[in-house]
């Protein structure tokens, strides 16, 4: 596989490799949005802006997870770089909520409703850097921001039926992931247990709301 002898020294290889792995198609997403919005001629420059805030938003989780995965440290070292990748989640929730609601919902409402989820996402990272919450708790938050857009169904009949199959799609892969994680099973193989299997559908969420972006949004 692409680079991963380089990881074989990691605390956990595989998770810190699948999230490496997240870290080049954002890096890849950053210029490729920006290409897109120029070929494509959209003429909206808050699309584009918003494109690059979720792809900034991949980028800070995968690189936190990935350099979490990696380090060797002390205890308390490890448990401060766990809590960080953690608050990275609400960050990822927040950004890709961003493109979406700046192309598909009112201006007025989408402001709003992106400020809410940006508020929400800077308390959870307080809470998850300076208190501890069980991972069913935790669990629970992700998925209920994730899923909040349920709470105003009306501007749904804006998105096009395609970018809504993808968006679900995407919805679906990360609820699994969270899930998994939530249960901590399946272990599939020694070097590949639960954790990984939940990256492999955090990169997929992310890889089918990017799609989102570049057909739907730039």
């Amino acid at each position: 596989m692409l680079w991963y002898h380089s990881f074989q020294s990691a605390r956990e290889p595989m998770s810190s490799y699948t999230h490496f792995l997240g870290i080049l198609l954002s890096l890849i997403g950053l210029p490729l949005s920006v290409l897109l919005y120029f070929v494509k001629g959209s003429g909206d420059p808050l699309h584009l802006l918003a494109a690059l805030i979720f792809c900034c938003s991949t980028l800070a989780l995968y690189t936190t997870s990935c350099v979490y995965h990696f380090s060797q440290g002390t205890p308390a070292h490890i448990n401060h770089l766990r809590k960080l990748d953690h608050a990275m989640i609400y960050v990822l929730i927040a950004g890709s909520y961003t493109p979406m609601l700046m192309s598909f919902y009112p201006k007025k409402e989408a402001l709003v409703f992106s400020l809410i989820l940006w508020i929400v996402a800077a308390v959870g990272i307080g809470v998850k850097v300076f208190w501890f919450l069980p991972r069913w708790v935790s669990t629970a938050i992700y998925l209920l921001m994730g899923w909040s857009i349920l709470f105003d169904l009306g501007p749904l009949t804006r998105i096009p039926t395609g970018a809504i199959v993808l968006l679900a799609a995407g919805g679906v892969s990360y609820t699994i992931g969270g899930v998994i994680y939530g249960l901590k099973k399946p272990d599939l193989f020694r070097a590949f247990g639960f954790h990984e299997l939940f990256h492999c559908f955090v990169l997929l969420g992310s890889l089918l709301h990017y799609l989102v972006v570049a057909i739907y949004i730039l």
